[in-house]
């Protein structure tokens, strides 16, 4: 495996792969005597921590799966217990089990979590900072929420702090960063050992060096490590010797289980827009992509587009997508291949690695940094599946190359070595989901129009401004046409919203189930006009009719009866053939939960649809009440929600609607 290392000011230091160089930090801090410490009890890492930094600390984590979560709760218990200590946390996207609510809801979610998470332990400050509980004298700060979980807890809004993902580094500095805790992978015993960032990378390397530059001013810093066995060991400038830690946390007694993030099912809109997106991207491009369950579904149809092409242009060309980008459209099979360049490695990008779609390599990367070969994917972070998790663990020694974790400053952005980024990220297709967006391009992602955050701003903003930056390549956003809030439909595509993410100049191209809008260069009202194509055809007209209010297009304009065809039942009967004989399956990427549970999830959707109706709801129980015995397969679900034997009549009102609303599901197909 090629040795790597960051020289601390987001440039790359060239190394010699025949060589066997010092790995971890750059060589003026090499040269510093460090001594480690390996430690099997978190008290007296936090006694060593307090010792040599004060009791003023200024805490930063990795983001999701690289918290050091044993460490951490012992320093978060010591702060509480002794309110002189001043503990301020920052950090993103902390990892829990969801808490529900509704009975049904954690009649399924629980046990999920409880089978998923294993022994995961939680985060001492993630309930107190929900329930705006927190001691005085500890404050939590985080940059990204996972989405949705932070929008009724005020003291997590009120400390949330909107900074792009690059910059994130330059806040922590900001406030006096002197404490780093981070999960870390371990190959080989006592001199030989070796630790590797592993799952989160992306901060920690860019504040190492500046971190150890104050220290040699005068300013006490601790960095802190603990091992966790089942983390992959991952190359690249990943790797850091021992002595890059001031402590390392070791033992059984403190091995926990990874987090997983369940898939997401895949729904018939994910599929539409997937293929709609597939035809955008390049052969010998780069890609960049998230989590969830479009994501899935676009790595099944660039599956498709290589492995079964016909089959491929016959779904693309059944959709009749709605678009004005024909120029930008490709259908062919890969033969060059693509590289990935994205924050976020996630198990889609593992699955077109293995069928030899990413296989276009960094070459200028090699090239600078003295490699015989550049990687296929470079990525600053991962999170997901066991499966995931499972496939990086189980790399041969001559595939750890095709991976290079590395720092977000690389992936997310131009600045240091832009000529060789330049080079290796050639047609670029950066995509990112958004929430809402205008006709006139401006896009929201992360917050509602009342200042609450819903998620965070993340990377979004770094790739839709390499979209613009890099030639040839473009920013690709995906969005739902619409969404369903009790009971009501609502367009996703709005005249004006009181919140924006990314403003109408960086305008790109927007894709949602029913076709793409290539609005980069257009005038103002030819992006309404293209916005509307791709518009769900009950909101048209009153689109139309702002634009018409506003000046914006002409008095004259009226939707094409084409136009008209974007309609959920449309698109239903036009997948509805390949949804059916697994073509399109509501796991492409496999799943964790049980085939009991996801025949549970299309009940509970339909359910969700009806929930804030009482009256819908008894109506749904009395249907079921009045239906046919339970089947086998039914039987099944109710014990997995442990309905099988209801003891009030509140769980047989539960037990009645979930064999409606699976009944109701599976009528629909």
């Amino acid at each position: 495996m090629s040795d790597q290392i960051n020289d601390g000011s987001f440039g790359l230091v060239k190394r010699n792969s025949t060589t066997t160089p010092r790995l971890g930090l750059p060589k003026h801090l090499e040269e510093r005597a460090m001594t480690t410490e390996w430690l099997n009890d978190p008290e007296v890492c936090v006694e060593q921590i307090l010792s040599k930094v004060g009791k003023r600390i200024v805490l930063g984590l990795p983001l999701g799966l690289g918290k050091a979560n044993t460490l951490l709760n012992a320093l978060y218990r010591r702060a509480e217990q002794d309110p002189s200590i001043k503990l301020e946390i920052c950090t993103a996207l902390t990892l829990a089990r969801p808490r529900r609510e509704a009975d049904l809801e954690r009649r399924f979610v629980d046990p999920l979590f409880e089978r998923l998470a294993g022994n995961y332990p939680e985060l001492a400050y993630n309930l107190p900072l929900q329930e705006g509980t927190l001691p005085s004298n500890i404050t939590v700060h985080e940059f990204y929420f996972s989405a949705g979980t932070r929008l009724a807890s005020p003291q997590a809004q009120q400390h949330y702090t909107s900074t792009n993902y690059t910059h994130a580094v330059r806040e922590l500095f900001d406030r006096g960063i002197n404490v780093i805790t981070q999960l870390v992978a371990r190959r080989g015993e006592g001199d030989a050992a070796r630790l590797s960032l592993s799952c989160n990378p992306d901060l920690t390397l860019d504040l190492l060096p500046t971190m150890r530059r104050w220290e040699k001013d005068g300013y006490p810093v601790a960095i802190a490590g603990q091992v966790n066995d089942q983390l992959p060991f991952l190359g690249g400038p990943a790797i850091l010797e021992p002595s890059a830690f001031d402590f390392i946390l070791d033992g059984p007694e403190h091995q926990f289980d990874l987090f997983e993030v369940p898939k997401e099912p895949v729904r018939t809109c994910d599929y539409a827009t997937a293929f709609n997106v597939a035809s955008l991207i390049p052969d010998g491009g780069t890609i960049q992509v998230g989590i969830g369950g479009f994501s899935d579904a676009l790595t099944h149809a660039l599956r498709m587009r290589q492995r079964d092409n016909n089959q491929f242009r016959d779904i693309f060309e059944r959709l009749e997508t709605q678009t004005n980008a024909e120029a930008i459209t490709h259908l062919e099979p890969f033969e060059e291949g693509l590289y990935a360049c994205s924050e976020m490695l996630v198990e889609g990008l593992l699955q077109l690695r293995h069928d030899g779609i990413l296989k276009r390599r960094a070459e200028h990367y090699a090239e600078a940094m003295g490699l015989d070969k550049g990687p296929l994917i470079h990525s600053a972070f991962y999170l997901g599946s066991h499966e995931l998790y499972a496939a990086l663990r189980n790399l041969g020694e001559d595939e750890l190359d095709d991976i290079a974790m590395t720092s977000v400053a690389f992936t997310n952005q131009l600045y240091g070595d832009e000529a060789m980024k330049r080079a290796d990220r050639k047609l670029g297709r950066f995509i990112n989901k958004a929430m809402l967006a205008t006709p006139l391009g401006a896009v929201t992602s992360d917050a509602l129009e009342d200042g609450r955050v819903v998620s965070g701003v993340g990377g979004q903003y770094n790739f839709i401004v390499q979209g613009h930056e890099l030639p040839g390549a473009r920013s690709i956003i995906i969005l739902d046409a619409t969404r369903t809030q009790k009971g009501r439909v609502f367009s996703n595509i709005v005249w004006n919203y009181g919140h924006t993410t990314i403003p109408r100049h960086l305008r790109d191209i927007i894709v949602t189930e029913y076709g793409v809008a290539d609005l980069r260069g257009k005038s103002d009202r030819d992006c309404i006009a293209a916005m509307l194509a791709i518009t769900d055809a009950r909101f048209q007209d009153a689109l139309l009719s702002d634009a018409k209010r506003a000046g914006k297009i002409e008095r004259s304009f009226k939707i094409p009866d084409r136009w008209r065809l974007n309609t959920p039942k449309r698109l239903d009967s036009t997948l509805k053939l390949w949804r059916d004989k697994g073509i399109l399956p509501q796991f492409p990427l496999g799943s964790a939960m049980t085939p009991v549970e996801q025949r549970l999830i299309g009940g509970l959707r339909k359910l969700g649809s009806i929930a804030h109706s009482k009256p819908k709801l008894l109506a749904c129980a009395a249907r079921g009440f009045a239906g046919a015995t339970p089947s086998a397969g039914e039987m099944e679900c109710l014990e997995r929600l442990a309905l099988d034997h209801p003891t009030s009549l509140g769980e047989r009102l539960t037990r009645w609607s979930i064999l409606q609303g699976l009944r109701d599901a599976a009528a629909e197909g």
